[in-house]
């Protein structure tokens, strides 16, 4: 981390296409003496409130340090710790600038004073930009004494609860879990590549064209070795990249994501690949791997704990991807013969995955938001 006067580049737009909007919030400390850092990219800032006081593309340092107290009455409107269910008090001590993957962030240090210091539990409530862009998260990394403990915020869930009692290696291994199902839930690239994966899933091409499958077990059968290949690919990169044993752009991975939900898609109004999908989801489930890291890269956890969270998070994302599957198999069999089904929900289904993911995929690759999704 350095405190350097020079300038600091934005780039265009509000955010990069290929990385979404993250700010890094660490709490530490224990008893009555608590300590956060937040880090927040300036080009969330630049957006929110204006850093770039003579317009010419890039923030100074001292354009910077002429907005802290603004960046002070922003951000810590949009952060509340609470303590025996009273507010604690948020007292900046300190402001840096700190270089992340994505560009330059502000780096917000302050103490967490607390009236009740007996507290047991220290509540985190978390608003910051959800008004300007519903896709942002807050990553959290608390360690009060108890062992680390991790969120990831947003609107959906802005807020979290920190034990400051010694917690069991099962009790962190369900936080790692928990974060794992909710990962697999608000990646929308994710789900639409299981879903273009699933939805043929009830059908059999038959002479060029795709016809009913008789059997839910032939279905059944189909869905569990693709999801099985899916399983087993991004759990090898997840592990790999979560240890740090191959590393990747995230530009490149997430580009990467985005081509495989274009061709998945795709491959079901034009089928390439038949009746070894799974090799797909094999292949292409390689690369989600790395997307499903970034997520325990990003929170920052010690060495320490990364076994731990590398289990609790992978058995977190397949229980995700199971409920996901459970809630859809019965129902496109039940659905399998009817039009809505396999004109609308099959062909116009794949058809509206393809054109979502393929803006995405421009977006990544060439560094631009164009503001359609």
């Amino acid at each position: 981390m350095t405190r350097l006067f020079v300038v600091l580049m934005l780039a265009c737009g509000v955010a990069h296409a290929h990385k979404p909007s993250d700010s890094y919030l660490t709490l530490l400390g224990n008893g009555a003496s608590l300590h956060g850092q937040w880090d927040i990219a300036l080009r969330d800032l630049e957006y929110a409130i204006g850093l770039d006081a003579d317009g010419d593309g890039a923030i100074t340092w001292g354009e910077l340090r002429a907005k802290h107290a603004e960046i002070d009455a922003y951000a810590f409107a949009r952060l509340t710790v609470r303590a025996g269910g009273e507010p604690c008090r948020l007292a900046p001590t300190a402001h840096l600038v700190d270089e992340h993957t994505d560009g330059a962030y502000a780096v917000l240090r302050f103490d967490v004073q607390c009236a009740d210091a007996s507290r047991s539990r220290v509540a985190v409530e978390y608003s910051l930009f959800f008004d300007l862009d519903p896709t942002h998260r807050g990553l959290l990394r608390a360690d009060l004494g108890s062992g680390t403990q991790t969120a990831v915020l947003s609107p959906q869930r802005p807020g979290i609860e920190l034990d400051l009692h010694k917690r069991t290696l099962l009790e962190q291994f369900g936080d790692y879990l928990r974060e794992g199902v909710w990962h697999i839930w608000i990646g929308f690239d994710h789900i639409l590549f299981l879903l273009s994966l699933l939805l043929p899933s009830v059908l059999v091409r038959v002479g060029g064209a795709w016809r009913p499958t008789e059997r839910f077990g032939e279905a059944f059968w189909d869905v569990f070795k693709v999801a099985t290949a899916f399983t087993v690919a991004h759990s090898i990169t997840l592990s790999l990249a979560a240890l740090s044993v191959i590393e990747l752009p995230s530009r490149l991975v997430e580009s990467a994501i985005a081509f495989s939900v274009v061709a998945a898609a795709l491959n079901n109004l034009r089928p390439l690949v038949r009746g070894k999908r799974w090799l797909v989801a094999f292949g292409f489930g390689l690369i989600h791997g790395f997307g499903f890291a970034s997520v325990l890269t990003d929170l920052g956890l010690p060495r320490e704990a990364l076994l731990l969270a590398l289990v609790g998070f992978n058995v977190g994302v397949e229980l995700g991807q199971l409920a996901i599957i459970s809630a859809f198999l019965p129902l496109a069999f039940a659905l399998r013969r009817r039009w809505i089904y396999r004109r609308l929900i099959f062909v116009g289904g794949s058809a509206a995955i393809a054109v979502v993911a393929g803006i995405w995929l421009v977006e990544r690759v060439f560094d631009l938001k164009l503001g359609l999704i």
